[in-house]
């Protein structure tokens, strides 16, 4: 039974038409003695709760009644509807403990897009061994309990349009996890458009994202299609959302909110069906914190948070992801598959990585194509590490900042400034580089 409150009796009354016409159970309450009365005598699936009555514009009485809702049904999910002038009141309803909100006027299918997510989240049960059988772990490599528990969350989450956000550090394999969500949705086999925030710049950000009609801008020589619009039906995967400034979050939290979007130089609005996964390696909270990161477009992308561990703390894994990188690199090289041996992957197991699997991706690629007869040795591994890291790493006694810096120009004096190879030093992508290059003022 879902449970719609809502002062206004038009209001409940077509959701309840809406919401019978897709064969839900629905029962009304259009004050918060009513709503209470039947959250006491029943338990809903999910409560549908506009936090504004008539008697208070600030949203207060639907606070305290959302409040009381969650002490006696806690399980229950929650969305509030609100209008887009009150998002801020529908974020203080997140923080105490709302699953989701929508705008008035809504969308019907977004809004029951949004109800069948809750409701199935909400009655998710663990992960089985039996779920394994039909996971689809597409490039995911390792089989560490710490891995083992993010590839638990995927499995719950994977067929509902939850938005998730995956955040870890630069390398951990934020992408492949978004791969594997979309894999293992209802969406697979729909586009999966992948889109570096961090590589797009503010000006062109409605361009790319949104598409333009010819004659939009000076240079807009033909119609292009955006990014959310090739998404149509299947997967969008932002990453790097923190990069994002705070002009173009807005944007961002429109089409997310609304799934509506109008191109460039266009006054029709263009409506499309997509499951949004964001990543970062930024702490999105502290940005928050510091009125860097909008707080209702953080509430909108991480309705599920998967946190992915950083090669140091999931050091299990290292042996099958050598494994795996070296049978690569030889497959794709002509050459004999190598063998590597205990003091080789011994060694292996004990570097830092700062930059992570890609880190030792870059180090076995480097050591197997400059290597020996095929036999690897950790001698032949440290010729790879010792040089790269006493020179990429400066003296302590620095800041942060100033230590990355650092580790940068020593990366791009040792390549000559050849920027894929400072990259491939420092474990980083070429886009990194280049945002860390310019935020550091370096220059080659």
């Amino acid at each position: 039974m879902i449970l719609v409150i809502d002062d206004d009796k038009s209001v409940c009354l077509s959701l309840k038409l809406l919401l019978k016409r897709m064969d839900y159970e629905v029962e009304a309450a259009h004050n918060q003695a009513e709503a209470m009365e039947i959250v006491r005598r029943t338990e809903p699936s999910l409560i549908l709760m506009d936090m504004n009555f008539s008697l208070s514009t600030s949203g207060d009485e639907g606070l305290i009644l959302l409040r009381q809702v969650k002490l006696f049904r806690p399980d229950v999910p929650v969305i509030l509807m609100t209008a887009w002038g009150s998002i801020p009141l529908a974020v203080e309803g997140i923080r105490a403990g709302a699953f989701d909100f929508i705008t008035k006027p809504w969308d019907n299918h977004l809004l029951l897009q949004r109800i069948a997510t809750a409701i199935d989240l909400s009655a998710k049960k663990p992960a089985t061994d039996d779920d394994s059988a039909v996971f689809d772990r597409t490039r995911i490599i390792g089989n560490s309990p710490e891995l083992n528990r993010v590839l638990d969350t995927i499995k719950r989450v994977a067929n509902t349009d939850a938005s998730v956000l995956i955040t870890g550090e630069n390398g951990t394999g934020k992408e492949l996890i978004a791969e594997a969500l979309h894999a293992n949705s209802r969406r697979r086999g729909k586009p999966f458009v992948k889109v570096n925030l961090g590589g797009i710049s503010q000006t062109l950000f409605e361009s790319e994202m949104f598409g333009h009609k010819k004659g939009a801008f000076t240079g807009a020589t033909s119609d292009r299609v955006g990014r959310f619009e090739l998404a149509h039906t299947g997967t969008i995967f932002l990453d790097e959302i923190g990069d994002l400034d705070m002009g173009c979050q807005v944007k961002m939290l429109r089409v997310l909110q609304e799934h509506t979007f109008e191109p460039l130089g266009d006054s029709h609005p263009v409506k499309v069906d997509v499951r949004v996964v964001c990543a970062t390696n930024a702490d999105l909270s502290k940005m928050v914190a510091d009125k860097t990161f909008r707080e209702d477009l953080f509430y909108r992308i991480n309705l599920i948070t998967v946190e992915l561990p950083p090669l140091r703390e999931r050091r299990g894994d290292i042996p099958l992801l050598v494994r795996h990188f070296a049978s690569a690199v030889a497959r794709d090289n002509n050459l004999e598959q190598p063998v590597i041996t205990s003091d080789a992957m011994a060694y292996l197991s004990r570097l830092p990585y700062p930059g992570n699997i890609r880190k030792l991706k870059n180090l076995v690629e480097r050591t197997l194509l400059v290597g020996s007869d095929g036999l690897f040795e950790a001698r032949h591994f440290e010729a790879q590490t010792q040089p790269t890291d006493s020179n990429a790493v400066p003296k302590t006694g620095l800041t942060l900042e100033e230590t990355e810096r650092q580790s940068i120009i020593n990366a791009l004096e040792k390549s000559r400034g050849n920027m894929t190879q400072a990259a491939l030093l420092l474990g980083i992508s070429r886009q990194s580089l280049y945002r860390r290059m310019e935020k550091y003022g370096v220059n080659i």
